[in-house]
């Protein structure tokens, strides 16, 4: 054929792509944005735009993998799983406001709120990992590991040799590892502990042939880790060296150590997962220890993720900054904040609240940093104070309102977080705990440089192009 015909072929073939993917796009797509954003590439690179939508573009894990989840929930609520009725035993010093967002979150969150628990923040990467050691070590009946990022290092490998010594103790050990963040882990690592009868799986398998049914990039980002049923870690840090390859500096992540009722909570995260990766239903009663209920702090676990009809993290931050008073501190190490939480942020700032977002200096995506950069600068203009972190990738994600609530867990304060992964965070109160958490933000901000609109580094005309342009593919990212 002529070079004439095969244009003619090319042109039709974008304006059929045009004409079938545009109304597809608005029929699917719910919020305005993502469907703006999905609209113009399609018109601007009509191929492009075809590709890039039947791998990510949908919102969803497919209808297969919904079902099994829904099944799978069901089944584990039906299994016998001890009932953790809701406390409502709430701080007496909380204030009306504060009462308002705890209610809101168990009605969002489907979990009870639970009083009596103990939480010890770790902050020190090398310190986390010996404790987790340390309790594997001590461990009498099972080690439930589930993180985003498991890694053939010298953390993964520590890790790793505590979980053979445990099972060689008749400790069962179950690890599940995302496919993507642990891809390599699964080529070495993993293979020498399924031969010491260590059980390991991937959570999410990549799988071209599921195509078109489910977008490949929905992962599992949670980081949690139950012993004995008694000992809960939950948080920011993956199982990693904290250079993550020395591309940005050091990490500088968050976990907290849980001891208290709110375990069993937290291991019914692990527990589902594990039953719809392995169709293996753990019996919960049996892994489930007696606790002390004389700590201080109150908990509810906020576990979210695709396979929910709605956002509840995301409900649950605008709730929160909404009823908030006096003071809203924010740490997260991407923040691509969707239309809801950017107007959230902005009144209390123009209402005068005293807003903080800190940040780390540098990050390790560029386009997200890009986006993070528009968004910044943006509620700066309207009194939101901006601090960059000076030393390494702050990844600990953190919120607390008037110091008398505080939110922590693995989910950043990003559209991926709120729409795509699977997460799962904390709600904490309870002056003590709060406190504590407060504290850490304040030595976060310490390390930190503020920044006005005066300070703000000035980008050149391409890095205000490429601001923009990240800007419009907010939405997707």
């Amino acid at each position: 054929m002529s070079l004439t015909v095969w244009t003619e072929i090319l042109i039709a073939s974008r304006w059929l792509i045009c004409i079938v993917m545009v109304p597809t796009i608005v029929l699917r797509k719910r919020e305005p944005a993502p469907c703006l954003a999905w609209v113009a590439i399609v018109f601007l690179e009509p191929w492009v735009g075809l590709v890039a939508y039947l791998l990510v573009g949908e919102n969803r894990l497919g209808r297969r993998r919904v079902m099994e989840r829904r099944r799978s929930r069901d089944t584990f609520e039906e299994s016998g799983r001890p009932p953790l009725e809701p406390s409502h035993q709430i701080d007496p010093y909380l204030s009306e406001e504060g009462q308002i967002v705890i209610h809101m979150a168990e009605r969002i969150g489907g979990r009870p709120v639970v009083l009596g628990n103990h939480v010890h923040f770790l902050a020190d990467w090398d310190v986390t990992i010996d404790w987790l050691v340390r309790d594997i070590d001590e461990a009498r009946d099972h080690v439930h590991l589930l993180f985003y990022i498991y890694a053939d290092d010298e953390v993964g490998r520590r890790v790793a040799e505590a979980l053979v010594r445990a099972r060689r103790r008749g400790v069962a050990c179950r690890l599940l590892a995302d496919a993507v963040g642990s891809r390599r882990f699964f080529k070495r690592l993993a293979p020498e502990l399924r031969r010491q009868q260590v059980e390991v799986y991937p959570v999410l398998p990549v799988n071209l042939l599921r195509r078109p049914l489910a977008r490949l990039d929905l992962r599992n980002h949670r980081k949690l880790a139950v012993i004995d049923g008694a000992v809960a870690y939950v948080g920011s840090q993956n199982i990693i060296e904290p250079s993550y390859g020395a591309r940005v500096g050091q990490w500088v992540d968050l976990m907290a150590r849980v001891t208290g009722p709110a375990v069993a909570e937290l291991h019914a995260v692990f527990l589902e997962d594990w039953f719809h990766e392995t169709d293996e239903l753990l019996e919960p009663r049996t892994l489930t220890a007696e606790h002390d209920v004389g700590g201080p702090a109150t908990i509810q676990v906020v576990p979210t993720g695709p396979d929910l009809p709605t956002q509840p993290f995301r409900d649950l931050i605008v709730g929160a900054i909404f009823q908030a008073r006096h003071r809203i501190v924010i740490t997260t190490p991407y923040f691509v904040p969707d239309e809801a939480t950017l107007l959230a942020l902005r009144l209390a700032a123009q209402g005068g609240l005293d807003v903080r977002l800190i940040m780390p200096r540098k990050t390790d995506h560029p386009l997200v940093r890009a986006a993070g950069e528009f968004y910044c600068e943006h509620l700066m203009r309207f009194g939101v104070k901006m601090y960059l972190f000076r030393e390494g990738l702050l990844h600990g994600k953190t919120l607390v309102i008037d110091d008398e609530l505080a939110m922590f867990g693995s989910a950043n304060y990003d559209i991926r977080s709120f729409q795509l992964n699977f997460e799962v965070n904390l709600l904490l109160h309870g002056r003590e705990v709060v406190g504590d958490l407060a504290r850490l933000q304040q030595r976060y901000l310490e390390g930190s440089d503020g920044v006005t609109l005066d300070t703000w580094p000035s980008p050149t005309l391409a890095g205000r192009l490429r601001r923009n342009l990240a800007k419009l593919v907010s939405p997707l990212l």
